[in-house]
């Protein structure tokens, strides 16, 4: 009978390959849910009434609807009114729809939290809206809600399993199918969260590197101040 080490061994290509798909899910998600999500923000802030209504409804929706429903309505009704696209990218679609909803409001919350008087000075100085959200506050935005979002980014990681339901072969899905053929359930379930566990580190640690590298401008201005 084969040790847990060699179980692991012989099964590890198979899981670095599947841990590829998971990364790809919900890194391509992300992105996605990041640009809209950035959309989504600027048109609940500034947009009209009507269009603030609109977007309110977007984000209750895909904030209230679990994302395994909201993969399986995407995969399975697009095919009727002419899309077909394949399973990996309805999985992405799917993610990043419903990581914009998230990404809208952290980013909504961190410019609220802006002092107004920067907007009231950048209005006073001429600037327009454009670029009162492209130098002041969306920079700004990003800087607070930096943790939040990856955050965000590492609970997509493991969301990204919910895709495992249309065909998907990412890790948990691999997990499943390579411990149902060899038995050996305890090793190779313990290497994937493993696996979920370092790919989670990575994006925390990338985090702390992004948030110390954005803060240290304003550290330095300020120590140099005084």
């Amino acid at each position: 009978m084969d040790t847990s080490l060699q179980v692991i061994s012989r099964n590890i290509p198979f899981l670095l390959d599947a841990a590829g798909y998971t990364a790809t899910v919900s890194g391509a998600g992300m992105i996605i849910g990041l640009v809209l999500g950035t959309a989504l923000c600027i048109a609940k802030v500034s947009g009209t009434t009507t269009l603030q209504h609109t977007v309110g409804l977007y984000i209750s929706l895909f904030r209230g609807i679990p994302l395994l429903v909201q993969i399986l309505a995407l995969f399975y009704l697009l095919p009727h009114i002419g899309i077909d696209l394949p399973a990996l990218a309805c999985a992405i679609l799917s993610v990043g729809l419903c990581a914009a909803a998230y990404n809208a409001e952290i980013l909504r919350s961190a410019v609220q939290s802006i002092p107004h008087g920067q907007v009231e000075a950048a209005y006073a100085t001429g600037m327009t809206r454009i670029t009162l959200w492209r130098r002041i506050l969306l920079p700004q935005a990003v800087r607070i809600g930096l943790p939040s979002l990856v955050n965000e980014l590492v609970l997509l990681i493991k969301a990204s399993s919910l895709a495992s339901v249309i065909g998907i072969a990412e890790l948990t899905r691999t997990a499943q199918n390579i411990a149902g053929q060899t038995y050996r359930h305890f090793e190779i379930y313990v290497t994937a969260g493993a696996l979920y566990l370092l790919l989670s580190l990575i994006i925390a640690t990338a985090g702390r590197m992004a948030e110390k590298h954005l803060l240290t401008p304003y550290t330095g201005r300020g120590t140099s101040g005084r």
